[in-house]
């Protein structure tokens, strides 16, 4: 199946599939895995580096999105595999760091809570400190392999410990390996909240950011750009790739019909640990009715994230709403299964959508293609309907001209 997805990826020349993870089985809600393992919430979950390897095999241009979070990981041994994984696809790798605000993925790494928020940041800046210090500890020029005289490196210096103390990690290196195709895979951050955003404007080439509202996604923008050029980089060279659920069909009644299924699919004990998992808060404890904002702030003050389904609640209804269970799960259902957000019509109606997006937001970066129904006929619908119907409007490309994703992305 994921060799099937990467051809047909590839034959619509798209960027990147990409993969985001989680370690843990959802156990936040009712303090249980049991609704999670029953209605198969956010599991399972392959670790994708080794289907990658295997997708790289039947393609040659579309490159892959790796997840892994620095909260847990080690970043000697993530360097490593992300430096491998590049030499196997040619160049083709990225690397998603996420800090996660998951209980469960928290647990299963030997943490009794999640991180503080801020802390979660710092761990992760530091990680990738780490990690471009270990890709650029062998130069590139490095390697003679001379077959006469046996000398793999005849300058040794061009080979090169880090010797990093820091606060998270203590890594001497270098890194045990051949510098890959890009040196650095290529960096995806998502942090929407203030410290999140001055964090990935450290390091990022483009931000993966969540499918908010319209005016949402301009200041997203607007405050990214304003970090960016404070470390001084320039905001045009870093995309923004929003978050689309997307349902493409022959016709606008054909695609609507498809989206209303969407309310089928998650029944209110999957939605709740769905909810649960993502936010790190229990919601299974919610009185029968509260105030939104009050709610938020306790969420919040857990370490959990401050930006999730609450928040967009405070956003849309304001500070004063008030709010009973039921109507909080109603909301729940439409986003855990991204029904509110879904762009339902036929390939001119989802590019006109596109477009004023795209626009609307400085015309730098992108949009992935969240989360289809059914493998792999909606992104066949995707390649078969909105890809030329872009490539008409000019808007996309006919062919890659890059020869790594890196390339290819700044196209």
């Amino acid at each position: 199946m994921f060799e099937e997805i990467a051809q047909l990826a590839e034959r619509g020349c798209i960027d990147m599939l990409f993969f985001g993870d989680g370690t843990g089985i959802p156990n936040t809600w009712k303090n249980s895995e049991e609704d999670a393992v029953r209605w198969g919430i956010g599991w399972p979950r392959q670790d994708m580096s080794p289907y990658i390897a295997l997708m790289s095999r039947v393609t040659q241009h579309v490159g892959f999105g790796l997840t892994y979070a620095s909260t847990f990981m080690h970043p000697y041994y993530v360097a490593r595999l992300l430096n491998s994984l590049d030499h196997i696809t040619d160049g083709r790798m990225a690397f998603n760091i996420v800090t996660s605000t998951r209980r469960a993925d928290a647990a299963n790494f030997g943490f009794d809570e999640l991180m503080e928020h801020d802390a979660r940041y710092d761990r992760m800046e530091e990680f990738v400190d780490v990690c471009k210090a270990l890709w650029h500890s062998v130069d590139s020029d490095a390697f003679e392999w001379n077959h006469d005289t046996g000398v793999v490196v005849a300058d040794p210096a061009k080979v090169r410990p880090i010797n990093h103390k820091g606060r998270y990690f203590k890594v001497r290196g270098p890194l045990s390996a051949v510098p890959s195709p890009q040196v650095e895979p290529v960096l995806l951050q998502a942090g929407g909240s203030p410290r999140g955003i001055e964090a990935l404007s450290g390091f990022a080439e483009h931000v993966f950011a969540a499918n908010l509202p319209l005016p949402q996604k301009t200041r997203q923008r607007s405050l990214t750009d304003a970090a960016l050029l404070k470390r001084g980089r320039n905001p045009a060279l870093v995309g923004m790739l929003f978050q689309m659920p997307m349902i493409v069909a022959e016709s606008a009644q054909e695609a609507t019909a498809h989206k209303e299924k969407l309310l089928e699919m998650i029944p209110a004990e999957g939605v709740g640990a769905y909810l649960s998992h993502n936010s790190g808060y229990d919601f299974s404890k919610l009185p029968s009715r509260f105030k939104v904002a009050d709610l938020n702030r306790e969420v919040a003050a857990t370490g959990a994230s401050p930006v999730g389904l609450l928040h967009q609640l405070v956003l849309a209804y304001g500070e004063d709403v008030e709010m009973t269970r039921e109507e909080f799960f109603l909301h729940g259902l439409r986003s855990a299964t991204g029904y509110e957000r879904t762009i339902a019509g036929d390939a001119r109606q989802v590019a006109d959508h596109l477009e004023a997006e795209f626009e609307a937001t400085g015309e730098r970066g992108g949009f992935m293609v969240s989360h289809p129904q059914a493998t792999p006929r909606d992104l066949l619908n995707i390649v078969d309907f909105l890809v030329p119907e872009l490539q008409r409007r000019g808007r996309f490309r006919t062919r890659y001209t890059g020869s790594t994703l890196r390339e290819n992305l700044l196209d």
